[in-house]
């Protein structure tokens, strides 16, 4: 049996390898949650900066350039939270030992692959065709 082993291909990472995964994404999850609470803060809090003593003229492109600080910051806060989920999907599939494993292919994705992207569930190869 032992030989049939060594010659079968690796069919999932071993646990010390999504030891090391989950390290990784904790840190990413960690660093992801911190961003998102800034943005999502700036999108919350209305600026400080009061401009009801200035001409109505100039409060109107300040409003105008708030509007639009503020679409942006709640377009990233969106991203950032899809991210979020995504990382904590990762975390899911490592505790449940299916992390790592193209969901086209059923192959390993390659370890440089999910440093980069450690929420990837397709391998370039899947990804590159179109697959979603």
């Amino acid at each position: 049996m032992e030989e049939k082993t060594e010659l079968t291909p690796q069919v999932r990472y071993s646990d010390e390898e999504l030891q090391e995964f989950k390290e990784l994404i904790l840190e990413k999850l960690e660093k992801a949650r911190q961003e998102y609470d800034a943005l999502k803060s700036s999108v919350d809090h209305e600026s400080s900066n009061d401009t009801e003593d200035t001409s109505p003229t100039f409060k109107l492109l300040e409003e105008g350039a708030s509007a639009l600080s503020k679409e942006e910051s709640s377009q990233l806060a969106a991203r950032q939270y899809k991210f979020i989920q995504n990382l904590e999907a990762a975390l899911v599939r490592i505790e449940n030992k299916t992390y790592g494993i193209c969901r086209q292919t059923g192959k390993l994705i390659p370890k440089e692959r999910l440093r980069l992207v450690p929420h990837a569930t397709l391998s370039v190869e899947s990804k590159e065709k179109g697959v979603r």
